[in-house]
């Protein structure tokens, strides 16, 4: 890079990239890794099976999916200093609901506000600003704001896990709902000159396939949003339900909890350096060559989890699944915005997340029924393998049918 090089650039961006970077870390706490951390406690609180817990998460997850439907269209209508608070705001109050509540007929509203506010909206608004504020460095900006979600899926499980051993668990979510407030001021000092949004500045924004500004309701329209949507619910679906059941998985495969969360620093690593060198490949030649064969890497990574024992096959396993993670970090919000433009980014990422947060209640939802039934946690990673293969197929498929020539392209569109 010009200018220089990434120090200048990240000095004339550190105001926007940092508001992103705290927004990614910030939804940590409702992400499926920091709550799986408590998953042996809360089941113990509210006398609850794999199964059991897993129903909750998935009930109160899929409703935050459909809620982000239309809740993430508001994107495109307010600016990130003004939403992101109100986000923030409603995650601390979540994070004080796990904290205190007694009852499970109210978990599944506490995992509701947890998910929604968390996973769903505090990434949305991250990833939504950062595609619309940058252009020709938009995966360069999307990998540094990802890496507040890297770098607290790297500390956050293990600081906490180790902090049960002398706090109480609820006391730690009580913690985790101060530092989401502490995050409002942080917030809006760094946007005190937020750039323009891309909605309301129309002429600013880029445009996507056919020079045109594509609509949330074109968009869908188009077979090629449904040829990409396997590849968007997969990893947070399959990715997700193996954080989720990382107690259970620890204790099949003989392992400690604190060794298994031990390799996530390795993996987050991992997955900080592939979500950079993803970006700067994206703003080379583009999301189209890439999306096809990110989920390669976590094909063979799952294999490794059916089949291994040893602490070195864990290490394996998580360092291909790191491979995917990276670029699924980078590459979904990159595409949107190239293949649909930025002028309504927000509405049609809103149901992209919200297919990425219905994966996340699916995976750990299913595979708690699955063992219940008697199903182990290593048979359903060799399905969770051929899956991604045809995944990745349907990837192809799709962009290679989007930019087939337009005699052949008739009926595609």
């Amino acid at each position: 890079m010009s200018d220089g090089g990434l120090r200048g650039y990240l000095i004339r961006n550190a105001r926007w990239l940092g508001a992103g970077g705290l927004l990614s870390f910030l939804s940590c706490f409702g992400q499926t890794f920091f709550i799986s951390v408590f998953a042996g406690e809360i089941r113990g609180e509210f006398g609850l099976s794999h199964g059991g817990w897993g129903g909750i998460y998935f009930i109160a997850t899929a409703l935050s999916a459909i809620v982000m439907i239309w809740s993430g269209v508001m994107t495109d209508w307010f600016r990130v200093r003004v939403l992101g608070p109100a986000v923030l705001l409603g995650l601390s109050l979540a994070c004080l609901g796990m904290a205190w509540n007694s009852s499970v007929v109210l978990l599944p509203i506490v995992i509701f506000g947890l998910r929604l506010f968390g996973q769903g909206m505090s990434t949305h608004i991250a990833l939504v600003a950062m595609a619309r504020w940058f252009q020709a460095t938009r995966g360069r900006a999307l990998a540094i704001a990802t890496l507040g979600f890297a770098i607290g899926e790297a500390v956050l499980p293990y600081v906490f896990v180790k902090a049960m051993t002398h706090f109480d668990w609820r006391d730690l979510w009580t913690f985790c709902a101060v530092v989401c407030v502490v995050g409002i001021p942080i917030l809006m000092w760094l946007l005190r000159r937020e750039r323009t949004p891309q909605s309301l500045a129309k002429g600013d924004s880029s445009t996507g396939m056919n020079h045109h500004h594509w609509t949330r309701d074109e968009a869908i329209s188009h077979p090629l949003f449904w040829f990409i949507v396997p590849s968007i619910l997969g990893p947070s679906a399959f990715m997700t339900a193996t954080f989720f059941h990382q107690v259970h998985l620890a204790e099949v495969k003989g392992w400690e909890h604190l060794t298994f969360v031990s390799m996530f620093p390795v993996y987050t690593g991992l997955s900080i350096l592939t979500a950079i060198a993803t970006g700067l490949a994206l703003d080379r030649w583009g999301t189209a060559r890439i999306l096809p064969l990110f989920q390669l890497p976590i094909v063979l990574g799952f294999l490794i989890f059916a089949f291994g024992t040893g602490i070195g096959t864990l290490l394996l396993g998580f360092v291909l699944m790191a491979l995917t993670a990276g670029a699924y970090s980078t590459l979904p919000s990159a595409f949107w915005a190239e293949f649909y433009g930025t002028a309504h980014i927000g509405s049609i990422k809103a149901l992209a997340t919200a297919v990425m947060v219905l994966g996340s209640a699916i995976g750990p939802g299913l595979t708690g029924v699955l063992i219940d039934a008697g199903i182990g946690i290593e048979t359903q990673f060799l399905w969770f393998s051929a899956y991604f293969l045809v995944a990745c197929l349907l990837v192809w498929i799709g962009i290679n049918r989007a930019q087939s020539p337009p005699r052949e392209r008739r009926r595609y569109t």
